[in-house]
């Protein structure tokens, strides 16, 4: 519970969201913005808008916590589309070429997929979100500058192939465990090109964000039928968007020292440290070192 006498005191916590298909990650933010008429909302991990499945949402000062939520695994199912080569690597982008892929089999794509497995280096799609210059790739694709984006490293733990459908355009449904940064648009197109004939990702779901899985996610839709009470009930305490970062309990002596932002007597390991209240409410962030706790953001 907020402690500030806002319009919006109490607007606050972790909101787990199952992403609709045909909307992007700003747009759900901007519909819960107005559901819960609380303006700072943030997500941690965008979702291309044709995908669906976990989006987290942070409301009021949980935003000042999105950092620990971002850069968590990730899981996701979906199909590629064997034999069909697409400019965003998904099916939302434009055929480039397509070739016969009645050939495949099962067991070569399931052998093929082994090589995508572990510390990879990958190269974002041209049509992504990702900086250049600060700018995102898609902007500078749609002006007809197509970016030469450069490999990254990346960690797929898992890709497995769950079901194969046999012909000229061939399908293989795959799960994905993989670090965080990892495009699965990248990873189907890459693997068409390891079996020779191109390959696109449809359906893309992602089922899990860290620790929180798909069905722990309320539907869009399914959020905006609730009334303001129900909607309330749904927000995770302060806590859950820590991402496991240590914490410690703070004595309550000693909030004043915090509210002031002065250096606390040295109260927990080395190091990032979550300052909680005996009832696991967060009070702040802080830098543990030898000479003292350093608060850095204070939620109290």
């Amino acid at each position: 519970m907020s402690r500030r006498g806002s319009a919006t005191a109490g607007v606050d916590g972790l909101l787990l969201v199952d992403k609709p298909a045909g909307m992007s990650s700003h747009d759900v933010v901007a519909r819960v913005r107005r559901l819960y008429g609380q303006k700072r909302t943030g997500h941690a991990g965008t979702l291309d808008p044709s995908a669906v499945g976990v989006l987290l949402l942070c409301l009021g000062r949980a935003t000042r916590l999105l950092e620990y939520l971002v850069g968590h695994d990730k899981a996701y199912t979906g199909e590629i589309v064997l034999g069909v080569e697409t400019d965003s690597y998904d099916a939302d982008g434009e055929v480039l070429e397509t070739c016969d892929a009645a050939a495949l089999t099962a067991d070569r794509v399931a052998e093929a997929m082994t090589a995508f497995v572990g510390d990879i280096q990958q190269v974002p799609p041209a049509i992504s979100a990702k900086k250049i210059d600060g700018q995102p790739a898609y902007r500078l694709a749609r002006r007809g500058l197509i970016p030469d984006l450069p490999a990254v490293p990346v960690r797929v733990d898992a890709f497995a192939l769950l079901g194969f459908q046999p012909g000229t355009t061939a399908v293989a449904e795959v799960a994905v465990s993989c670090g965080s940064g990892t495009y699965i648009r990248s990873l189907a197109h890459d693997l068409g090109d390891a079996l020779g004939v191109g390959a696109h990702l449809r359906g893309l779901v992602r089922t899990r964000v860290h620790t929180f899985d798909r069905d722990q996610c309320v539907p869009l839709d399914t959020l905006a039928e609730l009334d303001s009470e129900a909607r309330l009930a749904l927000l995770r305490p302060l806590r859950e968007c820590l991402g496991g970062l240590p914490t410690v309990v703070l004595p309550e002596p000693l909030w004043p020292l915090l509210r002031d932002g002065k250096l606390l007597p040295t109260v927990a390991p080395r190091g990032p440290v979550a300052l909680l209240s005996a009832e696991g409410e967060v009070l702040a962030i802080a830098d543990a070192q030898d000479d003292g706790v350093h608060p850095h953001k204070v939620l109290l």
